[in-house]
């Protein structure tokens, strides 16, 4: 990798993790000069990441003025809860019996992680264990494909989490417990309880009414 790829690199990586987590806040507008400064390169690379980044949707570049922050639409955000709710339910459903057990085994372990971060004020550790948290319901499937599709949607999960801020810690005790709810449904092996509990879940999370969408 050459020294101007290197730089350029970094560059997406910090602007990037700065978008995800809220310090971009959408409808900001990002100047090169600022962000080059800012990272301690040049504006090559820093153009080059904003490309890369409007290719990717997060940003939208307009020339001779900066690059301005995406939100994401009452669309994307009921679309990703849509998706979500059919990942997760499909592969928790679709895990043996002894699976869910052994899944709700470990993920009663991460709660306790969970309100450690809460406790403490750690958003940005509350909000890795809950994607990890999450991700686990996938992954009871064993559907690579799935986990895949999963993972890939990551990113829109830590950007809205951490877009919701003060919200998510305001309700942090209903999450915990509707954590708790699901574990307790994979180990008792109600799939189709552990379904509506999810979307109930991600319902409240994202503001959006799932009752209609039947994984």
């Amino acid at each position: 990798m050459s020294t101007s790829e290197s730089a350029s690199e970094r560059a997406y990586a910090a602007i990037r993790e700065d978008i995800l987590n809220g310090t971009h806040e959408p409808d900001t507008m990002l100047g090169e000069a600022q962000l080059a400064a800012r990272l301690g390169v040049s504006r090559t690379p820093v153009r080059a990441a904003l490309a890369r980044l409007q290719d990717e949707g997060w940003i939208t570049v307009y020339p001779k003025r900066g690059a301005l922050v995406r939100g994401m639409s009452e669309k994307a955000v009921a679309d990703l809860a849509d998706a979500r709710l059919i990942l997760e339910g499909t592969g928790a459903q679709r895990a043996t019996p002894r699976r869910r057990h052994a899944v709700a085994e470990r993920l009663a372990e991460d709660i306790d992680r969970q309100k450690r971060a809460l406790a403490d004020g750690d958003l940005r550790h509350f909000v890795e264990l809950t994607i990890a948290f999450h991700r686990s319901f996938v992954e009871a499937g064993e559907n690579l494909v799935m986990l895949e599709l999963h993972d890939r949607l990551a990113d829109r999960q830590r950007f809205l989490l951490f877009s919701y801020g003060d919200t998510l810690l305001g309700r942090s005790d209903a999450i915990i417990a509707e954590h708790e709810d699901l574990v307790a449904r994979l180990r008792s092996d109600d799939g189709p309880g552990f379904v509506e509990v999810l979307r109930s879940h991600l319902g409240e999370t994202y503001g959006h009414d799932l009752r209609r969408l039947c994984p």
